[in-house]
């Protein structure tokens, strides 16, 4: 027999073992041994020969008897049979009973492989991201920084923060410089800002024809902006609405009023439109489109100028509703408001700008950043410099992750007295010697913000005559990445204290710690940037289905989206449940919106409530309106790129890109198959294609009852009945979304499985290879013990040997007398710009 050697190799091999070791110490016995490498040669070896060598595997290079030693071979190997992606759909498979057995021994014998030698890889230099950048300034001195001038981040394997794909060039460096000097002046507030205006618009498609909730009782429509003012002084607030094309306001056919507020306090009550707003003024003969009315110019005096301390303030500007009865506009054909636009629809707030300040008189004031920079202030010059000493060691504590060194000090000081002797102002003046201090500081907080101990993850390392080459991250590097994973900032005091003490290592602290950090507000980021990711929730953004074919999708449809999958992936997380509900859970979160475009009656209001999901095809996230818009296109559904979304995010077996030479899919031509499914059966007909649409297809037209934009349908827009029968390429049966779910969950671990591989890679910040793979699954296996409960899986991941560990290649004997590095890796001081 030709491939006879694979299965002659294993057999002799468990043989020999059983001699010296014993039977008794043997996981597979001879027989169960034979039987895996029949299984690899009935069912495997047809294709993967050194004739047809598919997908670049040959088994007949491959040693069953050693396994670890060809690692990353048999790993593709296992995550095929777990998946059951092989053999392909239509060749002859084996039954479960075989898959099971032998991916269990293949994974009992790599793990036993990597155990003996670990390799929890080696992180590369990790510099912050946007995200992070802007909550490590938050949470350093209770400011919103604007990140805008840092360029876009890149991704890879997935999400944004993997070292990976953060690079760094000159202009990043230069951009960085201009967001600390901006952070660092609103955060000390002492020097006396030229006004400036910052405008903020609503997005064009809002419909503001109802109350929303984040504005006051009694409003409907409107704006509300979180501001950071940096000194105490006036400022301007001015509101604009909305024009046509025209340039008219529209809906001002009548009046309304906007309310003007403040920190929920009243400024204004503007009165804007009467009957006569659209009358002509000035008529021009020439172009009839530039005929001039009070529509042109009725919100000019929607404006106001007040004092305003320096600090956070919450300004709001919203129509104060009134009953449908009593307006003009009493129904509407479409959800989406300006759909007829005119006079015939309400009024809505284009943007509101916020300038100044002028006559800055009253100094910073008191604000919370300055309460947390602040904590001494010198009595005499004589006292200033032990307590900016002891300022900017505090910060720099906290934004370096760890103790500074006496030169980092050295050099923060620096540049203390390098600001300080800069300051401009009369020796004489009572205030000069406060404000010279202050300005001191805020030099030195500009560098801080700016150096690469605060921009860049450092991780410290044994002394280098160490011959150790995987050795455990320090309790002060645990803390950081710890931090970085569960809330994409820096670690808190609490954390960093425990870690100085060398106390965060112990486990039954890790755990503690974690339940801490997910409790606190500030663990939403997992859900913004993890899960927003991961299940491709940030694409909402950039979705625009097609108006014609979709009228109603407006804004707020795509804000309510989003915030229900984040929502459940949040209460999961709270409630510490398990992560396969994702996919089966019974309960969402629907504000009156969504609710209408599910059909769900007895939800008013725009704020979110918890619901009870009756419909078995709408449980977890296969009925998502977010994820079933992103994986589609603008005018139609796409069940390639939903089987896609399901292989990739799922299952986590992602295709492989498509061939550079495949055909477009046709459009439909009433002279050829227009069914959705047979467009695609035809396309299949391409060999290059079918290999991987026969694994797409299937997953896709379970969910193809949801349109486009995750709407019920029971017929496609020709009036065919939607089909969302298929079969696995496991044999499993569904016509349903709910047994399409039903099927893949057959085997929950796959999932869970998928879903830590993910949550890995974003904890680690670097992509997963084969060498994860035992590490991954020792964790799956800890949270089946805990019914895969997320604290479960977050345990498992933060005491994993990849999150806990690094490696770092053998030292050669011609570096080991080597000079360390200097610990200020920055250079010489020198100015910020």
């Amino acid at each position: 027999m030709r491939h006879w050697p694979i299965k002659l190799s294993l057999v002799l091999g468990v043989a020999a073992r059983a001699a010296g070791a014993g039977a008794a110490e043997l996981e597979d016995s001879a027989s169960l041994a034979a039987a895996h490498a029949a299984t690899l040669h009935d069912y495997c070896q047809t294709c993967h020969n050194p004739k047809l060598n598919a997908a670049g595997l040959t088994l007949e290079t491959l040693d069953l008897d050693r396994v670890g030693v060809q690692a990353e071979a048999w790993e593709k190997v296992v995550r095929k049979l777990r998946t059951r992606a092989m053999p392909p759909p239509g060749k002859r498979r084996p039954d479960d009973a075989a898959y099971e057995s032998l991916a269990s021994a293949l994974e009992r014998s790599l793990d036993r492989a990597a155990a003996a030698n670990p390799n929890p890889g080696r992180p590369l230099l990790h510099r912050m991201n946007r995200a992070e950048y802007a909550n490590a300034v938050r949470d350093l001195l209770a400011i919103e920084v604007d990140t805008s001038d840092l360029p876009a981040d890149d991704s890879a394997y997935g999400f944004d923060n993997v070292a990976d794909a953060l690079g760094v060039s000159p202009l990043l460096l230069e951009s960085y410089m201009t967001t600390a000097r901006k952070a660092s002046r609103l955060a000390i507030g002492n020097a006396t800002p030229a006004p400036i205006t910052t405008t903020y618009k609503t997005p064009e498609d809002l419909t503001q024809d109802y109350a929303f909730a984040a504005l006051p009782l009694g409003t409907r429509g409107g704006i509300r902006i979180d501001e950071y003012l940096p000194a105490t002084g006036e400022y301007e607030i001015r509101v604009r609405l909305r024009r046509q094309p025209t340039g008219q306001i529209r809906g001002i056919g009548e009046e309304h009023r906007v309310e003007l507020a403040v920190d929920g306090e009243r400024v204004e009550l503007f009165a804007v439109g009467s009957e006569d707003a659209y009358k002509p003024l000035i008529v021009n003969s020439q172009n009839p489109t530039q005929t001039l009315s009070k529509s042109f110019t009725a919100d000019e005096h929607m404006h106001a100028r007040l004092p305003l301390r320096a600090g956070e303030h919450t300004i709001t500007a919203a129509f104060v509703g009134r009953p449908a009865a009593l307006s003009e506009v009493t129904s509407q054909p479409f959800l989406r408001s300006y759909i007829g636009g005119g006079g015939l629809s309400l009024p809505d707030v284009e943007w509101v700008t916020v300038t100044g300040p002028f006559d800055v008189g009253g100094g910073p004031g008191e604000t919370e950043s300055r309460r947390r920079i602040f904590t001494c202030q010198p009595e005499s010059a004589s006292y200033e410099l032990s307590c900016a000493t002891a300022i900017l060691g505090r910060l720099a504590r906290l934004a370096y992750r760890r103790p500074p060194l006496p030169e980092e000090m050295e050099e923060l000081l620096g540049f203390y007295l390098r600001g300080r002797s800069s300051a401009t102002c009369v020796e004489a003046q009572p205030s000069c010697a406060s404000r010279a201090f202050e300005n001191g500081i805020e030099l030195a907080l500009r560098f801080l913000l700016a150096s690469p101990q605060f921009v860049f993850r450092f991780e410290s390392e044994p002394e280098h005559d160490s011959r150790e080459v995987v050795f455990a991250v320090s309790d002060l590097d645990l803390a950081s990445r710890l931090s970085f994973f569960l809330w994409s900032s820096i670690p808190d005091t609490e954390l960093l204290d425990l870690a100085t003490a060398g106390r965060l290592s112990d486990p039954d602290q890790l755990r503690r710690q974690v339940r801490r950090m997910i409790a606190d507000q500030r663990s939403s980021a997992l859900v913004a940037n993890f899960a927003g990711q991961w299940l491709y929730l940030r694409n909402l953004a950039s979705a625009v289905p097609d108006p014609s074919s979709f009228p109603d999708f407006d804004d707020n449809l795509r804000r309510s989206m989003r915030a229900e999958t984040e929502l459940l992936f949040q209460s999961l997380l709270r409630e510490d449940r398990s992560v396969v509900e994702l996919l089966t859970a019974d309960f969402t979160f629907l504000n009156e919106r969504l609710a209408r475009h599910y059909g769900v009656t007895g939800v008013y209001g725009d704020r979110f409530r918890r619901v009870a999901v009756a419909d078995p095809n709408r449980r977890g996230l296969l009925g998502h309106a977010s994820i079933l818009t992103v994986t589609s296109y603008a005018t139609r559904t796409s069940p390639v790129l939903r089987g896609k979304w399901i292989l990739t995010n799922l299952l986590g077996s992602p295709p492989p890109a498509p061939p550079p030479d495949v055909p477009e899919l046709e459009e439909v031509d009433h002279s050829k198959p227009s069914t959705m499914r047979e467009r695609l059966a035809q396309h299949r007909e391409n060999a290059s294609c079918a290999s991987c649409h026969a694994k797409m297809d299937p997953l896709g037209f379970g969910l193809e009852n949801f349109d486009a934009i995750g709407r019920w349908r029971s017929a496609d827009v020709d009036g065919s009945p939607i089909d969302a029968a298929d079969v696995l390429p496991d044999g499993s049966k569904f016509a349903s979304p709910a047994e399409l779910r039903a099927a893949l969950l057959a085997r929950p671990d796959v999932f869970v499985a998928t879903f830590t591989e993910k949550l890995l890679t974003y904890a680690l910040g670097r992509g997963l290879s084969y060498t994860d793979m035992p590490a991954v699954r020792a964790i799956v296996r800890q949270a089946a013990e805990k019914g895969y409960r997320f604290s479960a899986v977050i345990d498992a991941i933060t005491t994993s040997d990849p999150f806990r560990l690094k490696s770092r290649p053998a030292p050669a004997e011609a570096v080991v007398t080597a000079a360390p590095p200097s610990p200020n890796p920055h250079g010489p001081a020198k100015e910020p710009s």
